[in-house]
């Protein structure tokens, strides 16, 4: 399984719209996780075909991180804690971007040249429990 994370503005019946249209093109979620921090959905699920599936919420109009980050959640001022764990194991953060925040939190895509280790390193951290392939 490969996760693909979707962003998009908070607003009643979201996950029912991505459902119906993943379920009418015959793209089965296998696993969901769902936090909405500073108005901003971020949606993480789990599917056997990411490439397709940020491909037919595209044509839908939805926004989805790069399928290869490593999504994770930390309490506000954390990423300096996240970005110091991997500079320690020598995973170089090759990007890095925030997908929603507010004053406690925040939600960010990071894309690195060990994503396996990084994953192992950041599972308390970690949205979706899938690691990258």
């Amino acid at each position: 399984m490969k996760t693909v994370t979707i962003v998009s503005e908070d607003r009643v019946g979201l996950l029912a719209d991505i459902s119906y249209i993943l379920g009418k093109s015959s793209v089965n979620i296998e696993g969901i996780v769902a936090e909405v921090v500073g108005g901003k959905a971020v949606i993480s699920l789990e599917v056997k075909d990411p490439k397709r599936t940020s491909e037919i919420l595209s044509q839908n109009n939805f926004t989805t991180a790069d399928p290869d980050a490593i999504v994770v959640k930390v309490p506000a001022n954390g990423m300096d804690q996240i970005t110091e764990m991997l500079a320690g194991e020598k995973v170089l953060v090759k990007g890095m971007s925030a997908l929603s925040s507010d004053a406690s939190e925040g939600i960010f895509a990071i894309n690195v040249d060990k994503p396996r280790k990084a994953c192992r390193m950041l599972s308390t951290f970690l949205l979706a429990n899938a690691a990258p392939i």
